[in-house]
């Protein structure tokens, strides 16, 4: 990661900011994630500027994933900041926004961090009451919601986002209902959290949604929420797309898998999705007229090929980077073969002793051998390497992530 950072007068000890400070709150450092965002770097500078610093001192870093002159544009518009001002350009895009909120994170030296997007609809008004909130209540995580009384979802724009906004946070609420617990907004890119709360090193962000991640792996025993209005984006286009929605939901599943049970289940879900190809081929090689056995052996390819490709992708994401995508890949194959040695004398014992046909023996041997075959994965394709820690997953240029 390549960076460059410059500060501005107004150091947190100057005595024009001190006299400023109001006594509850503690110093803030507000991390703004951008990508492509220069058209929006100047209005959100001067509303930080005539809201923040005359109630508590204040730095902002922004941790800028951007291809035009985003990091420019900061560097002037910073040159009026009664406040230090930080960039960290970061020239691969690791983890998307979360990835880049986590590297501010890491970055910040403040007691309080405040997250928010540098699209202007977070209120930067609003930073000093998140922080306020927290110390009154003792909270570790303060989250600015748009579901409790006095705020609103006005910013979103139109029907489609709503209704996006509103099965999302339903979706979350359903697969986290004990770690979410009072969180009315988990979608909201906006919240103060206690630097002392948060290990930035057990985050493996993918994606917008960082607040989730945070809940989910980091959460701190005291929670309370702020009311804000989600307002109107200043300038440019939302970069939310089908794509960062998949992501989401690759997110999300990543997320529910992290406890031994749950990737069970999601191993036995996903397995459960094989028989259709596995089956289907199995269907047409003995509609040829081929053996059940040999025509068993190759369409259980297409079932490993299958259950391969979503397991990598949604239940062992975070997991790749400890070995090759090969090493992986035979590994996953040769259990998956393994198992079907298993298999076979069970389906032939099926067939030839109870009379049962071809499918439903082979959907009975596959359930047999569930538990084996989840272990098996486990332990010999995703566990790391003794003493082997390997490199994060980089996001490609064109999966950057949503504003």
């Amino acid at each position: 990661m390549s960076s460059f950072e410059f500060t501005v007068p107004g150091e947190l000890g100057d005595p024009a900011v001190r006299a400023a400070e109001v006594a509850e709150p503690g110093a803030v450092t507000i991390v703004v994630p951008t990508f492509n965002e220069s058209a929006n770097i100047g209005e959100l500078l001067h509303r930080i500027t005539e809201s923040v610093p005359s109630r508590l001192p204040c730095e902002v870093l922004f941790v800028d994933d951007s291809t035009d002159d985003t990091p420019e544009v900061i560097a002037e518009a910073a040159q009026d900041c009664p406040f230090p001002v930080t960039v960290i350009h970061r020239e691969e895009a690791v983890g998307g926004l979360g990835g880049a909120v986590v590297e501010g994170i890491k970055a910040a030296t403040s007691d309080w961090i405040v997250v928010m997007d540098g699209d202007c609809q977070h209120p930067p008004s609003l930073v000093p009451e998140l922080v306020a909130t927290g110390e009154r209540a003792g909270a570790g995580l303060v989250v600015a919601s748009r579901y409790i009384k006095g705020g609103s979802r006005a910013g979103l724009a139109g029907n489609y986002r709503v209704a996006v906004s509103r099965c999302a946070t339903w979706l979350t609420k359903s697969l986290f209902p004990r770690r979410l617990h009072g969180i009315s907004d988990p979608m909201s890119g906006f919240f103060a959290i206690r630097r002392s709360a948060v290990t930035a090193e057990i985050l493996q962000p993918l994606g917008y949604k960082i607040l989730l991640e945070l809940a989910v792996r980091s959460r701190p025993r005291q929670v309370t929420e702020v009311p804000f209005v989600f307002q109107d984006r200043y300038a440019g286009e939302s970069k939310s797309t089908a794509q960062e929605g998949l992501r989401f939901l690759r997110h999300l599943v990543g997320l529910r898998a992290a406890s031994p049970a749950a990737r069970m289940i999601g191993f036995g879900l996903i397995g459960a999705t094989g028989f259709l190809p596995n089956l289907l081929g199995l269907y047409g090689l003995t509609a040829a007229g081929l053996h059940y056995v040999p025509a068993e052996i190759i369409a259980n390819q297409l079932g490993v090929a299958w259950n391969f490709l979503l397991i990598e992708h949604l239940l062992f994401r975070d997991r790749r980077r400890h070995r090759n995508w090969w090493d992986r890949a035979g590994r996953f194959a040769l259990l998956a073969n393994l198992d079907l040695v298993l298999r076979l004398p069970l389906i032939a014992l099926f067939v030839d002793r109870l009379g049962m046909g071809a499918l439903p023996a082979t959907a009975l041997a596959l359930v047999t051998t569930f538990v084996l075959r989840f272990v098996g994965t486990e332990a010999l394709v995703y566990l790391p390497r003794r003493g082997h820690q390997g490199a994060p997953v980089r996001e490609s240029e064109t999966a950057r992530r949503a504003a």
